[in-house]
């Protein structure tokens, strides 16, 4: 009879968690916890039984020496990166959308305002998010002519955004598209349900880091979705991304935060309007 062959098993020393923590911390702004511990030995444990090493500390080296060294540090941060994400997801940010928001910039657009909306969905994941915003914005304008509706969808994953590209999603993952825009924005093939071409064209997915100390967007945008993302970081990471968003936001602008985030208390310039929602001052 013969043996089943089982996966190889890795373990990881104190040290060698620490040095991980680190360089996870420094290219992602995610702080591994020792509560992760078990998390990052078993997303990396793939990588080192794919290059053939045998410890912790030689994929550190690896990272470190290695001619492909930049490639590999993708994968890592693709490994150690968490999606999670819904169509809708956070259905009052959308309503509010709907009732306020839009209809604010409707009618300053009949008031000599430009026909113009640039939203940002930072940590978009496999693109629910960014595909719902263009839905919505889509939907909400479709009998007015001459709007100009673009969504930025950036992550640092890329290979979740090669499949937020794609835009193919399950019977179980459009549960929460109404059945409305479903049936309007959605075609269904043997691959599932794939995002309408109108819709895709209204989305550009791009990696970003959102560590890095300066975003290369020119023109500042209307609104910012950055749910659920600044959970895995420390004050001082939150506090600078806050500034970043602060400088690349409209005055008057929006930025939507998770339901579990809060600015309460930061220093920022940004006013309270409603629960994770707030205005640029």
């Amino acid at each position: 009879m013969t043996p089943t062959l089982c996966a190889q098993t890795f373990s990881i020393t104190e040290r060698e968690f620490q040095l991980f923590r680190d360089i996870i911390y420094r290219q992602t702004g995610i702080q591994m916890t020792e509560k992760k511990r078990n998390l990052v030995v078993a997303r990396l444990s793939k990588r080192l039984r794919a290059l053939n090493l045998q410890t912790f500390s030689e994929y550190y080296e690896y990272l470190n020496t290695s001619s492909d060294s930049s490639d590999e540090l993708n994968n890592l941060i693709n490994r150690i990166t968490t999606n999670k994400t819904d169509f809708f997801r956070e259905k009052h940010h959308f309503d509010l959308l709907v009732n306020e928001i839009l209809p604010s910039y409707m009618d300053a657009s009949r008031n000599g305002g430009e026909r113009r909306l640039r939203i940002w969905s930072a940590g978009c994941s496999s693109g629910e998010e960014p595909y719902s915003l263009a839905m919505t914005a889509a939907d909400f304008f479709k009998d007015e002519r001459g709007w100009d509706l673009k969504i930025l969808a950036t992550d640092l994953d890329t290979d979740i955004l090669m499949m937020a590209a794609n835009g193919v999603y399950s019977s179980q993952q459009i549960t929460p598209v109404p059945i409305g825009y479903l049936s309007k924005y959605f075609v269904r093939s043997s691959k599932g349900y794939e995002v309408s071409p109108q819709i895709k064209a209204m989305v550009v997915f791009r990696k970003l880091n959102l560590m890095d100390p300066t975003f290369p967007m020119k023109k500042p945008f209307d609104i910012i979705f950055c749910r659920n993302v600044m959970i895995y970081f420390d004050d001082e990471t939150k506090k600078d991304l806050i500034k970043k968003y602060h400088s690349h936001l409209r005055d008057n602008g929006y930025m939507f935060i998770g339901h579990s985030e809060s600015l309460m208390n930061m220093k920022h310039l940004f006013k309270f309007l409603k629960h994770t929602v707030y205005i640029k001052v």
